[in-house]
């Protein structure tokens, strides 16, 4: 046959089907090296008949094989195609699954374009959902288009293959950045940083236990969901400061977590903790001295002495909080497995933090002045309410923000116990931190002498102008060793054949020392007249009982009254004398009688281990001189309960007072008890506080 024989034969055949031409018998055409053909074109079959033939056999395609047929299990592609379209850098895999989250993952908006997706489209590899970026197998699809001219065979509609989209391939919104390098040559950045929390919104994992160990805490990976807002004094705070250590994208990256023990993972949190809450609290002083301090409005409505009795310094303790946080996150820039930060706190509490002490010695003016403006100056209340609204002060109360420098200067022991306990022993970092622990513990022994000198002195010289002594051998109150444990009016009872009976008119105002009770009568608001008084030593108490069925009223339909008897054994003429008293409630009686036994109940404290311990939820400031303040995440120990009340002991200092029971959340955990009993005894062992 001639070349253009052999030229008009393969046109006829290259206008057929392709799919005939792969079924053609080409076997039987044999070519030798000039162009001759063996046999005739006779013997080839007409194309007409090659379809005929493919008619009654039909077209198998791999997709139509019994391999393919096995869905959810494997498909058989030609290798040569798979390689040919895979990229070199990721590992390729013949199993294919359709990801469930991808059928459930709509745009619900109306505008939104629909989102074509197949399981062609889907990577079976990764974190289970992302889309294919280079459209793998490509060329597989498109031949598999072109023997079938588009056409999906109906019986395999769920496993279509679509034409490779021209359109810019799609990232998946679960891949992994991780698994890509996503950003990793980026600048590292303080993720803490990006969105600050206010101090009173959060509570540092390594505090005092509650219901959980410490160890549980500091490796709780769990954000805990905010409490409902409160409109009282401060926010209940549970949420903790930000991410952990262990969550930092540089941690995870640098596999960090891999080389290190659990032990020194849980010393890495509790050193980072105190970096992000620093930063928390400098944020919240932010906003007290932006927002109230430098309110001209504000100072508008009052005068310059109030003025500074409200801020005091907070202007300095602003700047060593700035300077404090600087210094601990250089530290952490440097490294984010940090060796330690005991020399920053120590070098910061011996040399720095002196502003501390001043503040707290300014409380009780603080509170008075804040008092006084609340209780009579309209324009401050309205101004103040404006600026509490913000949306930068999260709606939380001025007040809130002034005691947040008491609240952290007294939670820093307790950062810093938690980084000792955790660092391991006979080691540099060990002792650095002991003595960065014995440094704070000073500095807040120092605070909290400095705030009860300034509260007792003032107090001190304040009732001595009001007492009258008359014809009363006038006794000297002044003393740096005295201080007020209650004041209040009580009804005055007459004893008669054992039977008591009150009178309504008559009343007597006592003032209750450490060291002496002062019995007077209220003359004005500012002047009391001293009837009698006694030193404690020479005093006792009894909460009597009143004989018969009811009690007498102390007003008529007004409530019965408790009585209590006071036996001075020696009064300011030397002589035995009986006073018979009645209070209002049972209440009020109890913490009288408390009061009263004050030396006996400090060095009788029953065992503390057979005692309920509580946690302080909600901050408490005291409003009478035998109430205890409270700040939250504190730990008391509970001595006795009468209705809403509890009278305890803060385990920080052994200070005792009253205190509303809806402050505070009942420990139950009997390990969390006993390590809160052992962490308190041993700073007090340790510091010496």
């Amino acid at each position: 046959m001639s070349g253009r024989q052999l030229d008009g034969a393969r046109s006829r055949l290259m206008g057929e089907p392709r799919s005939a031409m792969l079924e053609h018998r080409m076997s039987a055409l044999q070519l030798d090296g000039h162009s001759n053909l063996g046999g005739s074109l006779e013997d080839l079959p007409h194309p007409a008949d090659a379809r005929d033939e493919l008619g009654r056999r039909g077209v198998v395609l791999s997709t139509q094989s019994k391999a393919a047929q096995k869905t959810g299990k494997e498909q058989i592609i030609p290798r040569n195609l798979a390689v040919s379209s895979r990229p070199k850098a990721r590992h390729h895999t013949t199993v294919v699954t359709l990801p469930a989250s991808l059928g459930g993952q709509k745009d619900k908006r109306p505008s939104a374009p629909g989102l074509q997706l197949s399981w062609e489209d889907c990577d079976s590899e990764g974190d289970g959902g992302s889309l294919n970026r280079n459209r793998r197998n490509k060329s597989y699809r498109a031949a598999v288009d072109f023997l079938t001219g588009g056409q999906t065979p109906a019986d395999l509609d769920a496993l279509a293959l679509n034409p490779a989209s021209k359109e810019p391939t799609r990232r998946g919104p679960q891949r992994s950045k991780r698994t890509i390098g996503w950003k990793r040559n980026q600048k590292i950045r303080s993720s803490f940083k990006d969105e600050p929390r206010l101090y009173q919104e959060i509570r540092e994992r390594g505090l005092t236990s509650n219901n959980q160990s410490a160890d549980d805490e500091l490796l709780d990976d769990t954000q805990a969901e905010p409490p409902e807002p409160d409109r009282s004094i401060v926010v209940q705070s549970y949420r903790p400061a930000y991410i952990t250590w262990g969550q930092l994208p540089q941690v995870k990256e640098t596999g960090i977590l891999l080389n290190i023990s659990a032990s020194e993972r849980k010393r890495q949190e509790a050193i980072f903790e105190i970096i992000t809450s620093e930063y928390s609290y400098l944020h919240s002083l932010n906003i007290l001295v932006r927002h109230f301090r430098a309110s001209k409005e504000l100072h508008d409505t009052m005068t310059a002495t109030e003025h500074h009795h409200l801020f005091s310094n907070i202007l300095d303790i602003q700047a060593a909080s700035h300077r404090f946080f600087d210094d601990l996150e250089r530290r952490h820039r440097e490294n984010p497995l940090i060796r330690d930060i005991s020399d920053i706190i120590h070098d910061h509490a011996a040399n720095h933090f002196q502003p501390y002490i001043n503040y707290c010695a300014n409380e009780t003016f603080q509170q008075r002045a804040l008092q006084k403006l609340l209780s009579s100056s309209g324009p401050f209340k309205e101004v103040l309410k404006q600026i509490e609204m913000k949306p930068e002060c999260g709606g939380l109360p001025m007040l809130s923000f002034l005691i947040l420098p008491m609240q952290r200067v007294t939670r820093l022991p307790l950062l810093m116990d938690t980084i000792w306990q955790k660092t391991a022993k006979d080691t540099a970092e060990y002792f650095a931190a002991e003595w960065a622990l014995k440094a704070i513990s000073k500095l807040v022994k120092k605070c909290n002498d400095g705030a009860r000198t300034m509260e007792r002195t003032e107090q001190m010289y304040t009732i001595q102008r009001q007492l009258d002594f008359g014809k009363i051998k006038p006794f000297p109150l002044i003393s740096v060793s005295r201080w007020l444990l209650k004041r209040g009016e009580v009804a005055t009872c007459s004893e008669d054949v054992s039977i008591w009976k009150a009178f309504s008119t008559k009343s007597y105002y006592l003032f209750l020392f450490n060291d002496v009770l002062i019995i007077t009568k209220k003359k004005s608001e500012e002047t009391y007249v001293v009837m009698d008084y006694a030193m404690l030593e020479n005093l006792e108490v009894e909460a009597a009982q009143w004989e018969g069925q009811s009690s007498p009223s102390l007003k008529q339909g007004g409530s019965s009254p408790y009585p209590l008897r006071i036996l001075m054994k020696k009064n300011s003429e030397g002589r035995e004398e009986h006073m018979p008293l009645a209070a209002e409630s049972q209440l009020d009686r109890d913490r009288w009688v408390a009061a009263l036994q004050h030396n006996k109940n400090t060095d009788s404290v029953p065992n503390k281990e057979d005692l309920p311990q509580y946690e302080v939820t909600k901050a408490y400031l005291p409003r009478e001189s035998d109430e205890l303040g409270l700040q939250q995440a504190e730990v008391v120990v509970v001595l006795q309960g009468r209705g809403d009340w509890y009278r305890g002991e803060r385990m920080r200092d052994g200070e005792q007072g009253w205190f509303p029971a809806s402050c505070v959340t009942a420990i139950t955990n009997r390990a969390a008890v006993a390590n809160n009993l052992r962490r308190m005894e041993r700073l007090r062992k340790e510091t010496n506080v």
